[in-house]
């Protein structure tokens, strides 16, 4: 590359590198950046429709989030519900902050770092992650998902 003369080059910058994992069934996604790693849950996988109890299998991939959590030794947590655009709004904020609540209770009984800080919320159908025109779309979008700070040296 050649610079006209008295032209500079701007500053370098470094761009966070996203890596995305999803399994086959788009039940469980990964996505780790250099300060984050966030992964999402499927609601239905863990909870029986319009339910915020969860189930056996769900507590086990929790408490492994937890423990991942702990090794991270992440301070603060992100623990956000999400549904799809069926139904109202208002029921749709309610049972996302449930779940989300829901799952903030599980974490907390393996998350060993006194000093954690959950936040803890419910975005009903805002911020979907693939088409609600679909119910493989609406799939996706009905999840909970959970994200701490990567540790230094990682």
């Amino acid at each position: 590359m050649k610079l006209p003369q008295g032209g500079i080059l701007a500053a370098p910058k470094v761009l966070d590198m996203v890596e995305v994992v999803e399994d086959i069934g788009g039940e469980e996604r990964r996505q780790e950046t250099n300060q984050t790693v966030m992964m999402a849950l499927q609601s239905e996988v863990m909870f029986p429709e319009d339910s915020a109890i969860f189930n056996a299998q769900a507590a086990a991939r929790i408490q492994a989030i937890a423990q991942e959590i702990n090794s991270q030794k992440a301070t603060t947590v992100r623990v956000f519900g999400f549904t799809d655009d069926q139904g109202t709004y208002e029921h749709g904020k309610e049972l996302s902050k449930k779940r989300a609540d829901a799952v903030q209770a599980e974490l907390a009984k393996t998350v060993t770092n006194p000093g954690v800080t959950f936040d803890v919320r419910g975005y009903s159908e805002d911020y979907p992650i693939a088409d609600n025109g679909t119910e493989e779309g609406r799939k996706k979008n009905r999840r909970v998902e959970i994200t701490f700070p990567r540790s230094t040296g990682q």
